[in-house]
């Protein structure tokens, strides 16, 4: 018994990366949110790690850096799954 503790304990602290399966209409959005990022600054060539984007009105933010804070209605799209039809 002391043992099944022990390893829910475990698992409480380790990391685990489990892929979380979006709506597409997220995902397009996110999509367009970062084309025109890319069209309005072509100048600027950081990779964004993906866009925290309001479930309901679709409006979002590239997020650079960090680890996002997301509000309850908003999702994180990360930008593997955003150029994964892009290129």
């Amino acid at each position: 018994m002391v043992y099944a503790s022990q390893q829910r304990l475990e698992n409480r602290t380790e990391r685990i990366d489990i892929p979380v399966l979006l709506d597409p209409s997220i995902v397009r959005a996110a999509r367009q949110i970062y084309r025109t990022y890319s069209e309005v600054h072509p100048d600027r060539i950081q990779r964004p790690l993906g866009v925290a984007i309001d479930r309901y009105t679709y409006r979002g933010k590239l997020i650079f850096a960090g680890k996002p804070i997301l509000l309850p209605q908003e999702c994180f799209v990360p930008f593997s799954q955003i150029e994964s039809e892009i290129y």
